[in-house]
């Protein structure tokens, strides 16, 4: 969790601060106990599946922070060679299939990765992540409808950061309760404390099993809080001060740093040694990705897909 907030902390001062980083860019800085809870109960042949606040989720996942920072940067060394930018993050390696910028896009493409582990007759099962405001697309029901009857190995995970861009969940729809749209699919639902990587842990532990034995999908609502904008250009003036207060006096670093300390699962040296080590480690993906060179020209017309025989356009 450590690493994601800093890692979002140096690479929003690299946008703003010394132009390094352009495009749109979605902080995941609030949000760190999902991906965390989320990896210590999946195995990493999981694939996982984001839309564009994608950086926490795609280094949790095993993204090198060289990697995220030379893409972030537009590099050919990043994690999709420099094409994607900060909404599409991706690694074949890793099992991370995005980074998508359409609102609910990954939602269909999520279920369809299921189905192809239950094709291919494997056990892994698909952690599909998407936004509150995700959730009032159209895709999402016909994806729960087909995911249900066909019992497909996914849990759907609904980020609630409260906000959709900048609209309350409670402007957005006359439910409120996302988690409740799972029950006109008769699918198995519950909602999380997103900001406790314990809880969080827990809820996809459970999830992950049924998925793992051909009980189905699972849809988790995870309410959790953004503390920036939803960009780095939103200044958020739709919620008050107070709001903002109120979660970070949640913060899930502190938390997780008061039950480390209550517990004696480790010492104030120990702690601060993960926090120098960290800090080394952003620094160096700084200076990996301002020193990797920008992608060759040749690379332009390359990893796009094209159908040469396509019948329907001609000159």
């Amino acid at each position: 969790m450590q690493l994601i907030r800093q890692f979002e902390l140096k690479a929003e001062e690299k946008y703003k601060m010394a132009g390094k980083i352009r495009g749109f860019f979605h902080a995941y800085i609030g949000q760190e106990a999902i991906a965390a809870g989320c990896m210590t109960a999946t195995r990493p042949e999981d694939p996982f599946i984001t839309a564009y606040r994608d950086h926490g989720l795609g280094i949790a996942k095993g993204i090198t922070p060289n990697a995220a920072m030379a893409e972030l940067y537009g590099k050919a060394t990043g994690c999709a060679k420099g094409k994607g930018g900060s909404m599409h993050f991706f690694s074949k390696e890793h099992h991370f299939y995005g980074g998508h910028g359409i609102v609910g896009g990954q939602i269909g493409v999520g279920a369809g990765l299921a189905f192809a582990e239950q094709y291919k007759g494997t056990d892994n099962a698909v952690l599909c992540f998407f936004g509150d405001g995700a959730a009032r697309q159209g895709v999402l029901h016909e994806t729960f409808n087909l995911a249900m009857l066909w019992k497909l190995p996914v849990i759907f995970i609904c980020e609630n950061n409260h906000y959709a861009m900048g609209t309350s969940v409670e402007r957005t729809s006359n439910v409120i309760d996302i988690y409740k749209l799972a029950d006109g699919y008769e699918m198995p639902a519950d909602v999380v404390d997103g900001m406790n990587p314990e809880t969080v842990h827990e809820a996809v532990a459970r999830a992950v099993k049924r998925a793992r034995e051909k009980g189905g999908p699972t849809l988790l609502e995870i309410k959790t809080y953004r503390y920036k904008g939803h960009s780095i250009s939103d200044p958020g003036k739709y919620r008050t001060k107070e709001e903002l207060e109120e979660y970070k006096s949640k913060d899930p670093i502190q938390m997780i740093l008061k039950e480390i300390e209550n517990k004696n699962f480790a010492s104030n040296e120990e702690i601060a040694a993960i926090n120098a080590r960290i800090e080394n480690v952003v620094e160096e993906a700084v200076k990996f990705a301002e020193d990797s060179p920008f992608p060759d020209e040749s690379e332009l017309l390359k990893d796009v897909y094209a159908d040469q025989n396509y019948p329907f356009i001609t000159d």
